[in-house]
């Protein structure tokens, strides 16, 4: 019995197993491996072993499906209050990873949203809801295979009478149960019988979100889902929907049928224009009452893969140092998808295409596929051979999938920036110049470098140093920007008699630091050899300006001091001579060959050439070198003063009362000398003539003042010289006389001189001032009757009338032509008759009676006043007067008005009358161009130029 037993359990076993093995089904994974190790026959052996081994142990042979981690649902809907407590429990989310969710940890991307190791999602503080809808994402990870799994969460704002009691918190919405419920009846509005026959309201229902896929082809209306209310059976109800996209911008998005409640979508959808929707259903009666509470509707739009990725920029710049170690950071390109970004559509994922050029490696970058962050992958990068790389970068969206996903691309231009990796280096490694002696600001040499770093960057500018040769400065080396040489230039002065050649070592480097690692070449240190050239330097004066003191008044030929020059050609053999400059005053010589000074005058300490008791000159001294060269030098004398000026008595004129006690003169002196040789003065009356001590005294007031006052009660007034005797305090003493002029003058009650007696004062007696006066007024009368003639002259020149009328002056008429001569037909006329006769004969022979009324005639002429030389004014009318009178009782005056007088042309005329010729205008000249003459001929171009008409 045990042995049948046995075998039936090996029959079942093996049908098990091989029922197992041909349908291909999946066993536990110790049974597959099992079962895959040996042939067909050994498999089914040990299959029917591994079966009753596993019945032993388990006594299930259960066949399972393959496990896929992820969330049980992509999207999770949950029911809350406007106000959420901390730490209120809200929602589960269940996650699988196929090994029994060890180590899975959960995170949203909210901070007011916390997700526990169990799923359950709570709020981590006090929530006050934004709006009627909040939609989360939650994200599953597993550290042990790294793995990233996301599902979104709604939740959705109620009132408290549609929340309580109804929808358990935490909810979830099966796709397939959101399908029933879109495409079953709603009933929001559901009436309930109680126990006791009464019938009561519960509270109306939460529809749950509709959603509406985008781009949708139709055919439209498309219906979304029917609303209907329980009462529908009792009254007839009418439907209505309101807000955003129906009876609000969008208009008629949604639609209604009033009587079925079935809600239909009029138009594709598009998410990216919106992507949610807030209805209110409405149930009313026939009459328009309302039947049933307004019932909210949410509608979202599902999201398509309809918009590409979008770079922010077409061509994106970024640079990376030469020599970046793999990893480094160069740039971010940055690509937005309008497609929800929840989902898959939205994800992009980056990726380099193309890399130009590939050098030194093809993939010398990187690009992280999420964030779109660029990186060095490889070593190499050389500025000095690639500067510039172009990088493609694509962006495709469904999670990068080339085959599903939207693409688009973008260029990001990394420059490759230049650092110091690239020490200097002079082109040779020594230089030479020259450079003459006494000169500054000089170039010597031109140092010359190579540099393969960026040009004009501080990596490649250089800087050069004088590390050796040149201890006291005299040379320093500036950087020509431009070519980056190095200028060796003297900036102190190189003397040849000490040294005749420098020996200079120079170093080169940059403006920036080395680059980490890299050292210095042998070649950045160069050797510059400068010669100094000897020129012919001017002489010198040791010390300049030279000093010397010694009193005035030395006598003329005294030498005072040898000023020599010395020549700093130490080298040249020269003769230095020696002349003067500049001397003021000409007190000086000097000797040409040795410098020595003498006096060529007396040297007068008062002289005005003298500032300050200093007196300077200056000399020249010249070599004979080729081309010479002079240099001066200064001479300053300082002259000690000497009494040799006697005191000067001030001031030299005064006035004074002639009653005494009134006022005094303050005298005091000058002297042109220097102390000690000047005050304290002494000031006295001289004892000769012996009237002045008997008239005046003097008062002394302190060392340098004095007062002079009257000795006696009264002195005529006038003015008196009073000689004084001033002595300075020189050594020997020496003293002037001097004489001050004293107006002594009758004074008012103030002390002051009044104006008569100031001009008695003067010497002036009674007599005298009135005939001063007198002549005065006589001068002044006399000038006044001139001025009064002269007004009365210019007067009657304006008053008096013109004896010719300007317009009968025909003086300016009067024109002189210059003689041409006569022509040929002119030389046979007797000139004789145009002489003038020498008897007047004929004219007194001829008859009375025939005389021509313009001749002159012959006879006694009467005498016309003569005009004086000088007239008077007053007299010129009446010499007018008298002339007009004898011109009228002149015989010989002609008959007309006229003052012509014609030259005798001689008696009779070899010429005929030219009385019969008669003027005729009957010839055929025309006298038109008279009109082209001038106003001066209008009257015969009048008569002649109008021809036979006139």
């Amino acid at each position: 019995m045990d042995a049948l037993q046995q075998m039936g359990t090996l029959a079942q076993a093996v049908s098990t197993c091989t029922l197992l093995y041909c349908s291909g089904l999946s066993l536990p994974k110790h049974l597959v491996i099992g079962c895959k190790t040996f042939s067909q026959m050994t498999k089914v052996m040990v299959c029917v072993f591994l079966v009753l081994f596993f019945q032993a142990h388990n006594g299930d042979l259960t066949i399972r499906p393959t496990c896929k981690p992820g969330f049980s649902e992509d999207d999770y809907t949950a029911f809350v209050s406007q106000n959420i407590m901390e730490g209120q429990k809200l929602l589960r989310v269940k996650f699988n990873n196929c090994a029994g969710n060890k180590g899975v940890r959960y995170e949203t991307n909210s901070l007011d949203f916390k997700v526990r190791v169990d799923g359950t999602m709570y709020a981590a503080h006090h929530v006050q809801m934004p709006s009627k809808q909040l939609i989360l994402m939650v994200t599953a990870w597993d550290p042990q295979i790294l793995g990233r799994w996301e599902a979104i969460v709604r939740f959705l704002v109620t009132e408290k009478s549609q929340h309580s009691g109804h929808k358990p918190k935490g909810r979830k919405t099966v796709p397939g149960e959101l399908a029933q419920q879109q495409s079953d009846t709603l009933l929001p509005w559901r009436q309930h019988q109680s126990a006791n026959g009464l019938r009561r309201q519960k509270r109306d229902w939460v529809i749950p979100p509709i959603n509406v896929p985008e781009n949708s082809r139709g055919p439209f209306p498309q219906q979304l889902v029917r609303i209907r209310s329980d009462k529908d059976k009792e009254i007839h109800i009418r439907y209505s929907i309101t807000g955003v996209g129906a009876d609000q911008p969008p208009m008629e998005v949604f639609s209604i049928d009033p009587v079925s409640g079935r809600m239909y979508v009029t138009r594709p959808m598009d998410r990216e224009e919106r992507a949610s929707y807030h209805l209110r259903a409405h149930a009313v009666d026939m009459n328009g009452n309302k039947v049933e509470n307004p019932i909210d509707l949410y509608i979202y739009v599902i999201d398509m893969n309809d918009n590409r990725p979008e770079f922010i920029n077409q061509v994106y710049n970024g640079s990376v140092d030469e020599g970046s170690k793999p990893g480094t950071y160069v740039m971010t390109v940055t690509a937005n998808d309008a497609d929800d970004s929840t989902t898959a559509n939205g994800m992009v994922r980056y990726r380099i295409v193309t890399q130009t050029p590939q050098s030194p490696s093809q993939n010398m970058f990187t690009i992280n596929s999420e964030t779109g962050d660029i990186v060095t992958v490889a070593a190499g990068l050389d500025r000095e051979k690639v500067q510039q790389y172009i990088v493609i970068v694509q962006a495709t969206d469904m999670e990068g999938n080339l085959n599903y996903g939207l693409s688009n691309t973008a260029t990001a231009i990394i420059t490759v920036t230049d650092v110091n990796d690239n020490p200097p280096e002079f082109t040779t490694s020594t230089y030479s110049g020259e450079v003459p002696e006494n000169r500054v600001e000089v170039v010597v040499a031109n140092l010359t470098v190579m540099d393969r770093d960026q040009p004009h960057s501080p990596n490649w500018n250089a800087i050069y140093r004088i590390i050796s040769g040149d201890p006291s400065g005299h040379f320093t080396i500036r950087t020509d920007p431009i070519t980056n040489e190095g200028m060796v230039t003297v900036v102190k002065a190189v003397d040849y008699e000490m040294n005749r050649a420098f020996m200079l070592t120079v170093m080169v480097s940059n403006q920036a630091p080395l680059a980490s690692g890299i050292q210095m070449s042998f070649q950045s240190t160069a050797g510059v050899t400068i010669s100094v050239t000897d020129v012919n330097e001017a002489p010198y004066f040791p010390t300049n300006h030279k000093l010397i003191r010694l009193e005035e008044g030395v006598p003329t030929g005294t030498v005072l001091t040898t000023f020599s020059a010395v020549d700093p050609d130490r080298f040249m053999q020269q003769a230095v001579r020696y002349s003067k400059l500049s001397d003021p005053a000409n007190w000086l010589n000097i000797n040409a060959t040795n410098g020595q000074i003498t006096t060529a005058a007396v040297l007068d300490r008062e002289s005005d050439y003298i500032k300050n008791n200093v007196y300077e000159a200056t000399f020249l001294a010249a070599d004979n070198g080729i081309p010479p060269a002079s240099g001066t030098g200064t001479l300053q004398i300082y002259l000690i003063d000497i009494n040799d000026n006697a005191p000067e008595l001030l001031p030299k004129e005064a006035q004074i009362c002639e009653k005494p006690n009134l006022n005094v003169i303050n005298i005091t002196a000058a002297d042109a000398d220097i102390d000690p040789n000047v005050g304290p003065f002494v000031f006295e009356l001289p004892s000769v003539p012996s009237a002045v001590r008997k008239n005046w005294t003097i008062t002394r007031l302190n060392g340098d003042y004095a007062q002079l006052s009257l000795r006696i009660m009264y002195l005529e007034a006038g003015v008196y010289d009073v000689p004084i005797i001033v002595t300075d305090s020189g050594n020997p003493p020496l003293y002037n006389t001097s004489v001050i002029k004293v107006k002594v003058c009758p004074c008012d009650e103030n002390g002051d001189c009044t104006t008569i007696g100031a001009v008695a004062a003067a010497g002036l007696g009674t007599g005298a001032i009135i005939a001063i006066l007198i002549c005065i007024i006589i001068l002044l009368t006399m000038v006044l009757l001139f001025v009064v003639w002269m007004k009365r002259r210019e007067k009657e020149r304006h008053t008096k009338q013109l004896l010719i009328d300007p317009e009968d002056d025909v003086r300016d008429n009067i024109l002189k032509y210059d003689e041409e001569g006569g022509g040929e037909e002119d030389q046979d006329y007797d000139l004789s008759q145009l002489q003038q006769p020498e008897t007047m004969d004929h004219v007194l022979n001829k008859t009375p009676g025939v005389r021509r009324v313009d001749e002159r005639p012959i006879g006694a002429e009467p005498q016309y006043p003569v005009r004086p030389v000088i007239p008077h004014p007053g007299d010129i009318g009446d010499f007018i007067n008298e002339g007009l009178r004898a011109a009228d009782n002149d015989p010989t005056a002609p008959p007309y008005d006229s003052l012509l007088v014609f030259d005798y042309e001689g008696s009779g005329s070899t010429a005929g009358s030219v009385s019969s010729l008669n003027s005729s205008s009957s010839g055929d000249q025309d006298y038109d161009y008279l009109n082209d003459w001038g106003p001066r001929f209008k009257k015969l171009a009048d008569m002649y130029g109008g021809g036979e008409e006139d």
